[in-house]
């Protein structure tokens, strides 16, 4: 008889349990297209999937730890072996939200071949359930050559962090009738290509709410539409650890300041030789 473990919040340590928890699948995430919207955080560590996974359907490993972790000016640099630590970290952390891990920039572009090469590397590495790739139609191709062979694909349009330098910035997308279009066009080929979600970016509204109308799987938006089949945030963004607050995103709270707080009265304690105080030392035995 097998012994199944999931993951106890409580403890953070593996426990055996006789009815183990059943993760979200992909299948799953498809049938809620037009449905009950699909919750989507990003997650780098364990700790933080532990945090975050009983209330998310989907935890993103984001190339945006090369910002976020790494201080980074941009996702350009980060690379599959960052990709894979981290991804591992948040499947470990995590038992009931799908995983979904982002494929680094020049770990696909060249091909189908060797976007195979690098999702089978982050698919058997990590435990993740899915991965996820920018572009549009150029992209269809490695999107059906992946998904022919069994790795689901989450596809994402519009603002794609990886092409910034050719975008020419982070700015809204959408805004002429060309763009618009070509967005469109971008997101359908992704969705036939086999894409079982897509991430739209950056996009105007109302081309959001087009794009969750029209396109045929979740459209999953992050400074999009309310109206879109999900939404997803940088975690870090939403916990408010950075002083910059992008359009798109709503502070939940205000974790710098805590943390800040927590370091300074930590700080004025040890000058002041109040820490540590008879109840955080040990004592010789009897």
């Amino acid at each position: 008889m097998s012994t199944t473990f999931t993951i106890d919040t409580a403890t953070s340590r593996a426990t055996p349990t006789p009815a183990p928890m059943k993760r979200v699948t992909i299948p799953a995430i498809q049938g809620r297209k037009g449905g009950e919207p699909l919750v989507m955080l990003t997650a780098y560590t364990a700790r933080m999937a532990q945090l975050l996974d009983a209330h998310c359907d989907i935890l993103l490993v984001g190339d945006s730890l090369g910002q976020v972790i790494y201080g980074l000016p941009s996702t350009l640099a980060v690379t599959l072996d960052m990709m894979c630590a981290h991804g591992a970290a948040v499947v470990r952390g995590s038992y009931h939200a799908a995983v979904v891990i982002d494929m680094p920039f020049g770990s696909y572009e060249a091909g189908p071949a060797q976007a195979f090469t690098s999702a089978a590397r982050i698919m058997a590495e990590t435990g993740a359930a899915a991965v996820k790739l920018e572009g549009g139609e150029a992209m269809a191709p490695v999107v059906a050559f992946l998904s022919q062979r069994g790795v689901p694909v989450m596809g994402h349009v519009g603002l794609t962090p990886q092409a910034v330098n050719a975008l020419g910035g982070y700015g809204a997308r959408g805004r002429s009738e060309a763009e618009q279009a070509k967005i469109l066009a971008d997101a359908k080929a992704i969705a036939a290509a086999g894409a079982f979600a897509i991430v739209a970016e950056g996009v105007i509204e109302p081309l959001a709410d087009r794009l969750a109308a029209e396109i045929a799987c979740p459209v999953i938006g992050i400074g999009a539409s309310a109206r879109c089949d999900g939404q997803v945030l940088v975690t870090e963004d939403m916990l408010g650890m950075f002083e910059r607050v992008p359009r798109f995103v709503k502070r939940y709270g205000d974790i710098a300041g805590a943390i800040t707080d927590a370091a300074a009265a930590y700080a004025a304690d040890v000058r002041a030789r109040a820490f540590p105080t008879p109840d955080q030392v040990y004592r010789p035995k009897g």
